[in-house]
């Protein structure tokens, strides 16, 4: 079990989104040597940020013969979503399960068991250890899930007894508002008034921004925590902090929701978004060191829409102006655009170990999230710690180490596309 693991089920059982509480420490200037060894901001351990919770479940869907679908309705009055896991799904050619929302919203097919034998129109999943697999989650506290037969099935005893049909085992649920209050009951890393944002805010104010932030999605976690994630490179790469995936079975665990914005300003109304998975974990830095993991996603093209970031090169300066764009407290995506008295983000810190530190606010969910610099529009740190002033590493140091691996110059794909 690892070190994040063990922390979590003694402290908050199923919590995994992970901040860092206030920092007293002030910048320390950076020494000469192997930046991974210079001296860090004195911060302490990462503190989850409990975002939701596993349930057990014993529910059966069955051929019938009476009707061509068989339904079962998972409601959690309030939660924020839900998201099926089942122990097996065993149907006969060309019929489906489905896992909706109750509008039809939000609709993800599948075959059979992808785990088993992927087939042509299963949608994304995930996968939680053990046998079976987990749908793509719903936003909200109700998911439908139907057996579709594509005729009434007068053998469908002995369908049953052959064990066709589908047995769902468990659920994953996303805290109410109340819960994730109580559960996380002061805000990390918001300096001084919040002057976050919606995204669609600043489409018209600042539209280069807002483009920007398109590339960047929200993680949900093995199910039970969010972070933020965000593509990087013309290929089918992204990233985001090594302490929201410490290793593959974390990658085979996530899904991603890029566009969960809302449609207007203050208006808590976004739309589903488009949700992957994910494919291949490249490279990993852990919290010690760089603090980002590398991977790739399948179903490459459906988000290749939202566009790409790149990566600065060079170091940050003191006094340049910055932005934030995230999935902070779970919420649809907001910017970090200004800090508390309504001056620009800018950096404050330039260097401080392998970090650089600002005033921007960010809460739990933002860990992961690129921090732009406004001259260029080029992410020039990945932000991991909170602490007022909270910090991001150095995107420098973390280029140095993928370089090879990501295509860092708009417009010129190359053969690191990986599949999806």
């Amino acid at each position: 079990m690892s070190r994040r693991s063990r922390f979590l089920a003694a402290v908050i059982p199923l919590a995994v989104t992970l901040i860092l509480p206030a920092a007293t420490a002030s910048a320390t200037p950076v020494r000469s040597g192997d930046a991974a060894r210079q001296a860090q901001p004195r911060l302490p351990a990462p503190k989850p940020d409990a975002a939701g919770e596993k349930k057990a479940a014993n529910t059966e869907l069955r051929y019938s013969p009476k009707s061509r679908t068989t339904q079962v309705t998972l409601r959690e009055p309030g939660s924020s979503y839900v998201k099926v896991h089942f122990a097996s799904v065993r149907l006969l050619p060309g019929d489906r399960v489905t896992v909706a929302s109750p509008s039809g919203r939000e609709v993800h097919t599948y075959y059979g068991d992808p785990t088993v034998r992927k087939q042509g129109g299963d949608s994304p999943f995930t996968v939680h250890g053990g046998t079976g697999f987990a749908a793509m989650s719903i936003d909200g506290d109700t998911a439908v899930v139907t057996l579709h037969s594509s005729a009434k099935r007068g053998d469908a005893a002995a369908l049953t007894r052959q064990g066709f049909g589908a047995r769902i085992d468990s659920y994953f649920r996303g805290f109410t508002q109340a819960e994730y209050t109580a559960a996380n009951p002061r805000p990390f890393s918001v300096c001084g008034t919040d002057g976050r944002r919606d995204v669609t805010c600043y489409k018209e104010s600042h539209p280069t921004e807002y483009a920007r932030s398109r590339s960047v999605a929200r993680q949900l976690l093995n199910g039970l925590g969010h972070c933020t994630s965000w593509r990087v490179g013309d290929t089918n790469t992204m990233l985001t902090n090594q302490h929201c995936m410490e290793n593959e079975a974390d990658l085979r665990g996530s899904e991603f929701q890029f566009d969960y914005d809302c449609a207007t300003c203050g208006g808590r109304n976004p739309g589903a978004g488009t949700k992957v998975s994910g494919a291949q974990l490249l490279k990993l830095s852990p919290l010690s060191a760089l603090d980002y993991a590398l991977f790739s996603v399948n179903n490459f093209e459906s988000i290749k829409q939202f566009g790409t970031l790149y990566l600065e090169t060079r170091e940050p300066t003191a006094g340049e102006r910055i932005y934030i764009p995230g999935h902070g407290d779970t919420l649809p995506k907001r910017l970090s655009v200004v800090e508390d008295g309504g001056g620009n983000c800018v950096i404050r810190t330039p260097s401080s170990g392998v970090n650089t530190g600002y005033m921007c606010d960010t809460s739990g969910g933002n860990s992961g999230s690129p921090v732009l610099a406004g001259s260029s529009h080029k992410v020039i740190a990945l932000h991991h710690l909170g602490g007022c002033p909270n910090w991001g590493t150095r995107i420098s140091l973390v280029y140095k180490e993928i370089s090879s691996l990501i295509d860092n110059e708009p417009g010129t794909p190359d053969s690191r596309v990986l599949s999806g």
